[in-house]
């Protein structure tokens, strides 16, 4: 395997790129460094690839980079590079979010028609679903995303189905349900609720906080990534979740046992676009795929509060 791998400083991208150098591929990384968080963190994300003679790292932007030189020998794609977050996709913003969700997904997509590639995977987001999909979320449910985020990782979505339709373009999709682990960006909840214990500070809680989420830890989701990549099925798109369904005041208990004190709470509004209820039915990816998540989210959550602070160390 020669992969391509687009977004590979971020949480998930880093730790896709390791895990492929580990089983003997040749990885390519791609990453323009958006501002949406330091720098000095990525760079720290790619610190391990970089040591690696099979690594090779391209730092540019997707829309404007030389896609023939990039693609050169390549037989697979993970495609991560995106604009995350759902709260500030919203107002002028969004041209960021058409840039590098949507225009740069078509620039690739259209640079794959007709090369032989194995597989094309596309990173997707639970956020496709909005909150009229039944639960537990089924990959053939109609969608119907409640923020300008969800509908630009949708628009990818049906892009990289019009180019497997149309040019064959062996295309996999594959979406993420909240995402958690060593990595994970600053402005995700893990991270801000846990450093805000570490720090003895409130932990911010958006509504009642019985809201529900599916947490997927970084290594099953890179497990099914790497799956999607030599068994997905052309075509197809794949729920990864990590299998419980858990509410915001359950993390915020088990936040609290993992820092042995009491949590104070920032009561604040629902957010727009927030998703009510999130929860992955995997039965597809597990049959295709193999997929079965194996880290529960107390082990989980104790690994990121191990990273973190490593990190602050």
């Amino acid at each position: 395997m020669k992969a391509l791998v687009t977004g590979a400083a971020g949480f998930i991208g880093s730790t896709l790129t390791d895990r492929l150098l580990s089983q003997g591929a040749d990885v390519v990384g791609i990453d323009c460094f958006t501002d949406y968080y330091p720098r000095a963190l990525k760079e720290r994300n790619l610190a391990a690839a970089r040591t690696s003679p099979r690594f090779r790292f391209v730092e540019d932007d997707l829309l404007g980079t030389d896609l023939d030189a990039l693609l050169d020998g390549v037989t697979h794609i993970f495609h991560l590079a995106a604009q995350a977050g759902v709260r500030k996709s919203w107002g002028r913003d969004f041209g960021v979010y058409v840039h590098n969700n949507i225009a740069v997904s078509q620039r690739l997509l259209e640079a794959c028609a007709g090369r032989p590639l194995d597989r094309f995977v596309y990173a997707s987001t639970s956020s496709v679903y909005g909150d009229d999909a039944p639960i537990p979320m089924r990959e053939d449910q109609r969608l119907q995303p409640l923020s300008p985020y969800g509908v630009s990782k949708l628009a990818a979505e049906h892009l990289g189905h019009l180019y497997h339709v149309n040019h064959g373009l062996p295309f996999v999709a594959l979406r993420y349900f909240t995402v958690y682990g060593p990595r994970q960006r600053p402005d995700m909840g893990f991270h801000r609720f846990l450093t805000a214990a570490m720090d003895g500070r409130p932990l911010t809680r958006y509504g009642d906080g019985e809201q529900t989420r599916d947490f997927t830890f970084v290594a099953d989701a890179v497990t099914g990534t790497v799956a999607a990549g030599t068994r997905g099925v052309p075509g197809r798109v794949y729920n990864l979740g990590g299998g419980a369904r858990v509410t915001v005041n359950d993390v915020f208990a088990m936040i609290g046992r993992l820092v042995g004190e009491p949590i104070a709470i920032d009561q604040q509004p629902p957010q727009k676009g927030d998703m009510r209820d999130t929860y992955a039915d995997t039965s597809r990816a597990a049959t295709d795929l193999g997929f079965a998540p194996s880290v529960t989210l107390e082990q989980g959550l104790a690994e990121e509060y191990a990273w973190l602070r490593s990190e602050r160390a």
